[in-house]
């Protein structure tokens, strides 16, 4: 895209981002620091930095959900080029000249995300038994990593919505 912002090229694929996503990553943070002041007994302080790391923590969960579609990719033999953020979404980018693919191939392709997302989910799920008890700020951090995990980018991604992975599976999988 035009006004993208170059973030660099990581495990093959080249990151992007466009300026409404880090727009939407501040008004995470905020939103996730004032559930920290407003829910939780911690300091100011805390807050705003688990804010941060929270917030900084969605973009892994988002890239992660991303790798797993670029595994799913080049396992068919037309693998994606990078990762495109905006707002608070990702989406896969392909080769502009890419051929005319049989429904398989995008179907594949869509599958590879929430999988990847339910491996983060079930390591940061193990995490959290760990640190059930201490009610620590990693905790609560983790607490959110876990259900936006599981709940956004591995369940929510089957919802329909126009550009979701469940959208493509709609769109090709009668065509099989």
């Amino acid at each position: 895209m035009k006004n993208s912002i170059s973030i660099g090229t990581i495990f093959g694929l080249k990151h992007t981002a466009q300026p409404s996503a880090i727009i939407a990553t501040g008004f995470l943070w905020f939103f996730l620091a004032a559930t920290g002041i407003w829910l939780l007994d911690l300091t100011i302080l805390e807050t705003v930095l688990g804010g941060l790391v929270a917030a900084l923590l969605h973009w892994v969960g988002e890239s992660w959900h991303h790798f797993g579609h670029a595994l799913a990719a080049r396992s068919t033999g037309y693998p994606m080029h990078g990762v495109e953020y905006w707002w608070l979404l990702g989406r896969s980018i392909y080769p502009p000249d890419e051929p005319e693919l049989p429904a398989w191939v995008h179907i594949r392709r869509a599958l590879g995300g929430a999988p990847a997302s339910l491996v983060m989910t079930g390591i940061v799920g193990m995490i959290l038994l760990v640190l059930r008890e201490s009610g620590s700020l990693v905790y609560w951090i983790m607490v959110f990593v876990f259900f936006e995990n599981l709940l956004v980018f591995t369940l929510g991604a089957f919802l329909p919505l126009g550009f979701t992975d469940g959208s493509t599976l709609l769109r090709y999988w009668g065509k099989r």
